[in-house]
This record gives C-alpha cells, sequence and structure tokens, in this order.
C-alpha cells in the first residue's frame, strides 16, 4: 500500500507512459525522444549549466558553438533515453535482440570460458540500462547499481532487469561483488561518477583531475579476473554493442595509475560519442586540496 500514497501519483504515470513507449518502433523513438529533449533544453536551466561547464573543460579546443552543439544532442539524447529505460524494463527480448550490433563479443565468452573472474566495465552513457539488459540476452550477469530515492522506481529498476535474466547488486554491498567475482559471475560496473573522496583518488580526465573510485582496481586483485571494457552506443539503426581486449598488467598496484587507466578507457568512448555521455552529473564536483569550486554557483 505504499506506493498507492499520492507522491508516486507521478511515478505511476512514467510507468505506464514506459509500458507504452516500448510498442513504438525504435526509429519513432529516437524522433520522439529527441524533440522531448529539445523541451528539455530551456526547461532544465541548472543542468545545462552544469553540461556546458563539463563540456567546456573537457574540450577546451572547441568554441562556444561546438560546445553548445554538444550539449544540446547531449539534451536530445536524454529524451531519448526514456524509451531506452522503457525498452529495457519492459521491452520484449525479440525487439531488443533486433536492434543490436555485437562486436569483438569473443572477449568476454572467453574470459567467462576461463572460469576466473570478470568485470565488464561500463561509463555513464544514456543507453546505460538498456546496454544492461542487452548484455543479459545471452549472459547471466550481475549488475551494480546504485539504489534510487524514489523507492518505487527503484524497485520497478530491479524488478524489470531481474525479470530479464539480470542479478542486481548494490554499489555498496562489497561483500556481494566479491563473492560474485570468486565464483565466476560476470559483473557490470560503471565506476565513471563522483562519489566523493572516501575510496577514491584523483587521476586525470580530459587532463582534469577528477575523483576516481578505486574499487574496480580493488576488486580485480583477487586472482584470475579479467577486465573488459565495454560499450553501448546508439546508432542510426539501433545499438552497437561492443568489447575491448582484457586489461593487460590491471590491476598494477597503483591505485592512481589504474584509475587514470580506466579514465583514458572513459575518455576515448566519450570523444567517439559525446552527446550520449551523462554531462549533467557533477563528474569534477570534488576537488583536490586547495583548488575552488568546479561548478560555482551551481
Amino acid at each position: 500500500m505504499e506506493f498507492f500514497h499520492p507522491k508516486y501519483l507521478p511515478t505511476w504515470i512514467l510507468i505506464l507512459l514506459m509500458k507504452i513507449g516500448v510498442f513504438i518502433p525504435f526509429r519513432v523513438q529516437v524522433f520522439l525522444g529527441k524533440n522531448m529533449g529539445k523541451l528539455f533544453y530551456p526547461l532544465f536551466s541548472r543542468f545545462r549549466k552544469i553540461a556546458i561547464i563539463n563540456v567546456q573543460r573537457c574540450f577546451p579546443e572547441k568554441n562556444k558553438d561546438q560546445v553548445n552543439a554538444i550539449v544540446r544532442e547531449h539534451f536530445k539524447s536524454i529524451g531519448v533515453s526514456f524509451f531506452e529505460t522503457a525498452n529495457a524494463y519492459y521491452g520484449a527480448d525479440k525487439k531488443i535482440q533486433k536492434m543490436l550490433t555485437i562486436e569483438n563479443e569473443q572477449f568476454l565468452t572467453e574470459a567467462m570460458n576461463n572460469g576466473g573472474g570478470v568485470i565488464i566495465l561500463c561509463s555513464h552513457f544514456l543507453p546505460l540500462m538498456l546496454g544492461s539488459r542487452a548484455l543479459s540476452l545471452k549472459h547471466t550477469i550481475a549488475s551494480i547499481y546504485r539504489p534510487q530515492n524514489n523507492r518505487l522506481f527503484d524497485k520497478i529498476m530491479v524488478k524489470g532487469l531481474t525479470n530479464g535474466g539480470g542479478i542486481m547488486i548494490k554499489n555498496s554491498d562489497t561483500k556481494a561483488m566479491v563473492k560474485a567475482i570468486k565464483s565466476a559471475l560476470p559483473i557490470w560496473y560503471a565506476p565513471d561518477q563522483d562519489l566523493g573522496a572516501r575510496g577514491s583518488v584523483f587521476a586525470p580526465l580530459f587532463g582534469i583531475q577528477a575523483s576516481t573510485i578505486t574499487a574496480t582496481s580493488r576488486l580485480a586483485k583477487g586472482g584470475n579476473t579479467a577486465v573488459i571494457p565495454y560499450s553501448f552506443i546508439r546508432t542510426d539503426n539501433g545499438y552497437r554493442m561492443s568489447f575491448s581486449a582484457p586489461l593487460e598488467n590491471y590491476p598494477s598496484g597503483d591505485l592512481v595509475e589504474d584509475a587514470h587507466r580506466t579514465n583514458q578507457i572513459l575518455e576515448a568512448q566519450i570523444r567517439e560519442n559525446p552527446g550520449q555521455y551523462l554531462w549533467i552529473h557533477r563528474r569534477f564536483k570534488t576537488r583536490p586540496e586547495g583548488e575552488g569550486e568546479f561548478y560555482p554557483n551551481i
């Protein structure tokens, strides 16, 4: 009965729209989503300012018009992500499979066949949830997730991905992560958000010192664990799911070096598809001692 409180009415409406939205063809979803994003751009001024600062600082070689073009494209992708999330929670396996182009999947399957731990290293691109669901079509994986503040939406997220064949582990449950790795259950992990100074080191990202969590290298040091970069990007015809070779000599024993390395992987992915990355996150809010605010007055 808790979720029938009036405060959850907007969430129930959103859920209904998502359940309807999954029946819309992909190209129409993208068209509608991009136009929704165009409406979001002038409405959400705080997020727009955060995105502009991030893009300006990460791409100092770009002029004002080029920065604004990336941010506008980003907001279009935010609109499309409504349908991508709907597909992740409620889409039929057959529909999702039809939208996929898969590259270098052998890197994942070979690592899984080796019997050791596997960390699927991903990033916060806007089709993130659909990328998790797509992995579960053929593989049993555990997704590491941050519980949502909205308890109803959190329940819907967990139910949607577990119904799709995934296993969900809270990002605070280190024991469960370690157990998954030791039992050769691949974990899907996106460590590219600023979670504060605790458990983090400063490492360059686009030449900016970024507070980067060290959990990836700490989880990987337990023996025969492969860390495989994973990318899931929207294309004109659907989604490109791609894997890279397992990182060599990782972890190195140097937490800063390892964090720098994973940031370099992320940076390369962002440069290829800047409009689809989550620029509205305050990625650089935690600063080294003595530095001023990165997002003043926001």
